[in-house]
């Protein structure tokens, strides 16, 4: 069985490690959602995993949910992310772009407008989010989107695509996890629909389904991948029949010949990673919560190709390194996590 440092193909591009850095939300883009070298920095320092995925990148500006997160939909955000993707590609590094649409996660401050935000029902999500100059804000009542305009949406995902590749990224993974567009499709509690997007299982997949077919015809399944989260409880959705939502969802998606599914396992109980990897025909990430020693368990029971870590990244940039030593981990400023500037950010070193 594989571990951590073998080598991993995903299509033509060949990772140097299984070690991926997960996507993260860490709000230091400009109002306007445009990186910057601060950020071209930050993934940079963190070249040495296998694959970097980024964080949360909205396909357009209503699909934003959170102060300073980067977009992906206009000529300045384009260019700032050629920024990160030289600096990573430049440190030896690979890049995917995880382009993540919030749906009903929006407060109308952070929509253009003030307009409302859109959903598959108007279900009020039980969250409240952050704003810079408002403090904390209860999320208001979403709209629910009209049949005709689902099509929009996932051509603003295919736009996405195709700006990403023209930012230089290596790939794109569909954001399908933590409660977001959708993940509110998925679910039977934020998806009432009646018409072909809600009811059974397979209608409540196909918001998915069609959004990675339009990010595959922009350069092929072997560049887009898809990260789930099944019965991860934030943002305040739930399903009905989780296992059966999920295993339907993979079997549809196994024979896409996409770069990767992204299992995000966030409950001790039942075990998605046994669950789903017999299901998918590709390389398989499994996340949340890993440790060096818990990720090299999965690799050898063959539950999983690959292992993502998260906030094991951001206070060890050089985490593969430290992996490799057996070297103690240095511990991150969660107090600094989402906020402006350099600090807690790009200033942890390697040892």
């Amino acid at each position: 069985m594989p571990n951590l440092f073998d080598p991993l193909s995903l299509g033509t591009l060949s990772l140097p490690n299984r070690i991926v850095m997960a996507p993260m939300t860490r709000s230091r883009s400009t109002a306007d959602g445009v990186p910057g070298e601060l950020i071209a920095t930050y993934y940079a320092q963190r070249a040495s995993a296998g694959l970097l995925i980024s964080e949360g990148t909205v396909p357009s500006a209503m699909g934003k949910g959170y102060v300073r997160i980067p977009g992906i939909y206009t000529p300045e955000q384009v260019a700032g992310w050629k920024l990160v993707t030289e600096a990573v590609h430049a440190a030896g590094g690979r890049i995917f772009c995880q382009i993540m649409h919030c749906g009903r996660i929006a407060h109308p401050h952070l929509l253009p407008g003030r307009a409302q935000a859109v959903a598959p029902s108007a279900v009020t999500p039980n969250v409240q989010t952050w704003t810079d100059d408002l403090g904390m804000l209860p999320l208001e009542a979403p709209r629910a989107l009209e049949t005709q305009e689902i099509a929009g949406i996932i051509e603003e995902y295919r736009q996405a695509t195709a700006n990403a590749f023209a930012a230089g990224f290596d790939g794109v993974e569909l954001h399908a996890a933590s409660g977001y567009l959708p993940m509110q499709f998925l679910s039977s509690s934020t998806n009432l629909r009646t018409d072909q997007y809600g009811g059974s299982v397979e209608n409540r997949i196909r918001f998915v389904l069609e959004a990675l077919a339009a990010m595959i015809s922009v350069a092929g399944p072997e560049k887009v991948a898809i990260k789930i989260s099944p019965e991860m409880p934030f943002n305040d959705l739930t399903d009905a029949n989780p296992q059966e939502t999920y295993t339907t969802l993979v079997k549809a998606i196994s024979g896409l010949g996409l770069a990767y599914l992204h299992v995000a396992q966030t409950i001790p109980e039942p075990n998605y990673h046994a669950l789903l990897r017999p299901l998918f025909a590709g390389p398989y990430f499994a996340g949340a919560g890993l440790t060096n020693e818990s990720a090299t368990a999965l690799l050898t029971k063959g539950q999983a190709d690959a292992a993502v870590f998260g906030v094991a990244f951001i206070a060890n940039p050089d985490l593969p390194s430290r992996f490799a030593a057996n070297a103690p981990l240095s511990a991150p400023d969660p107090s600094t996590f989402y906020t402006p500037g350099a600090k807690g950010y790009t200033d942890y070193l390697p040892k």
